[in-house]
């Protein structure tokens, strides 16, 4: 699911010029190593994709022969799990496409993203996404595909517990192929478990199913990090604090009588959770109240609830160590924004 660019959001600029020595990219105002194989990867597919037009026509700017500067900047904790490597490769991607003016649609363009960040591949779409494994042995067809549009559900609300901010101490991709290699779960995982998993989701999505969606979810994300225990040596994601998230949204859902709050968690011990417009005040009212002068929460009219129900135990370890919360929605894809991050002097606006 695609969030609401309001709430959360990567702002990226892309620029050439024959007068930059060589390509840089900048994050929150630091420059960035770009001689890995992934952001190399993304480089070298967009410049012969533009190659390929200005061969075409001669009259075109010969832009996939100069130097690219890239300025981006994340409203959000960057590597601790929310997805920042997703939304980064996404907007790079559509930023230099949108640069080299390129025809090519958003599945032909997740094919590149997906080289950056696999999920990346996703965020190049607004909605419902799946990304598509595809057949063939070089990877060519795996690529993403619309599932909905944002309109097509858009009571879909979502609370991020942010628990830390932090880098995580072990990148996804590193733990992915420690995960491949040593784990006997991850096997069944890939070609069982998700597999199955796709097909309910995609028809949770269709038919609007919040309860099939929300234990689809949660399952999903206890597979995956049960393979993450399974690997070896074991990779804890997970911590305290989200074990205690879990507690709360069990309790919320024995209370209520029916899942109406499904929690996830990326590789990073942050919690998302999904819940329907329609129970947004029980939802947030709980967490409101539990964790009350935490930031996040102004502007918000949210009304406290009664936690007799939640243990307090897992109350207490929320209170104590979640430090924000983002409240957000189902939202649109990469959009194209007048605001560059780049002077006239080809200089980031912000150091």
């Amino acid at each position: 699911m695609t969030l609401s660019q309001s709430d959360l959001r990567t702002h990226t600029t892309a620029s050439c010029s024959a007068a930059f020595e060589s390509d840089a990219l900048y994050l929150n105002s630091h420059i960035q190593d770009v001689s890995g194989a992934r952001t190399q990867a993304c480089f070298r597919e967009l410049r012969a994709m533009r190659a390929k037009m200005e061969v075409s026509d001669s009259s075109l700017p010969k832009l996939s022969t100069l130097p690219l500067r890239i300025v981006s900047e994340n409203n959000f904790p960057t590597a601790a799990g929310l997805a920042s490597s997703a939304a980064g490769f996404a907007a790079l991607v559509r930023a230099i496409a949108d640069l080299y003016e390129l025809p090519s649609t958003p599945t032909e363009l997740s094919k590149i993203a997906r080289q950056g960040s696999g999920s990346a591949c996703r965020s190049l779409f607004g909605g419902y996404v799946s990304w598509q494994k595809g057949e063939a042995e070089d990877g060519s067809d795996s690529m993403a595909v619309q599932v909905a549009p944002a309109s097509h559900w858009p009571e879909i609300r979502a609370l991020i517990l942010v628990v830390s901010a932090e880098k995580k101490g072990i990148s996804s991709t590193t733990g992915m192929q420690a995960t491949v290699s040593t784990s006997q779960l991850f096997k069944t995982r890939a070609e069982v478990v998700v597999p199955r998993h796709m097909d309910l989701m995609e028809k949770a999505i269709k038919e609007k199913d919040f309860e099939s969606f929300a234990k689809v979810t949660m399952m999903d994300s206890n597979s995956f990090h049960a393979t993450c225990l399974d690997t070896f040596p074991p990779i804890f994601y997970l911590n305290d604090t989200s074990r205690a998230a879990i507690r709360a949204v069990e309790a919320i859902n024995e209370l209520a009588g029916e899942i109406i709050v499904a929690y996830t968690y990326d590789a990073g011990p942050n919690t998302v959770l999904y819940f329907e417009e329609k129970n947004s005040s029980t939802v947030l009212g709980v967490f409101r109240t539990i964790l009350a002068g935490v930031e996040g929460w102004e502007g918000r009219h949210v009304h406290l609830q009664d936690t007799k129900h939640i243990d307090s135990k897992a109350a207490h370890v929320l209170k104590e160590n979640i430090s924000r919360v983002i409240l957000t929605s189902v939202g649109e894809g990469p959009i194209s924004v007048k605001e560059s991050l780049i002077n006239s002097d080809g200089e980031p606006l912000r150091h």
